[in-house]
């Protein structure tokens, strides 16, 4: 019994944390379903996140390559250190970059499209 409550806590802090933004921020399931509309304004060349997406991507590319797997079948450890730290990063990278495309697309959706008569 205690290991289901355990279980359904965890479960319940997780749904929490998905659908809840820490400190008032988006949530992570709305940062997430951003991802796909930033990739697309970047590639468009309406958000100047190129950069950043770029280097995202050579993280991802960096963790999932087959090239690295030998060093960390030989060094277990420290093989697997470079890969948590790559990781780490890119979490971070993914949670600030979503939040300041969230921004940008708010602050756009406020601007009417015209032109300026002067």
């Amino acid at each position: 019994m205690v290991r289901k409550l355990t279980r359904t806590a965890a479960f319940r802090a997780l749904l929490q944390a998905l659908t809840v933004g820490s400190r008032g921020g988006p949530s992570l399931a709305r940062r997430l379903g951003a991802l796909p509309r930033m990739i697309r304004a970047t590639l468009r060349g309406e958000y100047d996140g190129g950069l950043r997406l770029l280097l995202m991507s050579a993280a991802v590319a960096y963790v999932v390559s087959p090239i690295d797997v030998m060093p960390e079948l030989m060094t277990l450890l420290f093989g697997l250190a470079d890969d948590a730290l790559v990781v780490a990063w890119l979490a971070g990278a993914v949670l600030a970059e979503t939040e300041r495309f969230l921004a940008w697309e708010a602050r756009r959706a406020s601007v009417i499209p015209g032109t300026v008569v002067g």
